[in-house]
């Protein structure tokens, strides 16, 4: 069931301290890479929006939800390898260490692939 939350703060908020701890730092460790991004809750979870959609995620029972999306997913999949993978999500365990760096290295390659599909839509449009 998709809550209707507001905002990252009131979605972090109803998790207990162990997760809302772990979706704080990763909040920060995005907000850190593009601080320019726009916060919002989109398909019910937080979101970081810049020239579209950047990444979203999520905290479930065990484990937190990374969306970078399926392009994303598959230039890492070395990286990414021992976590469990779907097509445009990772699964990061609760019980294991987040690896925040490797987050950090996927969402400034992100910010990079956003801002260059949105200069070529606007060279396009010339």
């Amino acid at each position: 069931m998709i809550e209707n939350y507001s905002n990252i703060d009131e979605y972090i908020t109803g998790f207990p301290e162990t997760t809302r701890e772990i979706l704080q730092q990763l909040r920060a460790t995005i907000r850190n890479i593009v601080p320019e991004a726009e916060e919002a809750i989109s398909y019910g979870i937080p979101t970081f929006k810049l020239k579209g959609n950047l990444v979203h995620f999520a905290a479930y029972k065990n484990h937190i939800g990374f969306y970078p999306g399926a392009a994303l997913i598959e230039t890492f999949k070395d990286e990414l390898s021992e976590y469990k993978l779907s097509k445009g999500t990772v699964q990061f365990p609760i019980d294991k260490p987040i690896p925040y760096d490797l987050i950090s290295t996927i969402v400034d390659f992100r910010v990079k692939q956003n801002l260059r599909q949105a200069e070529a839509k606007v060279k396009k449009k010339k």
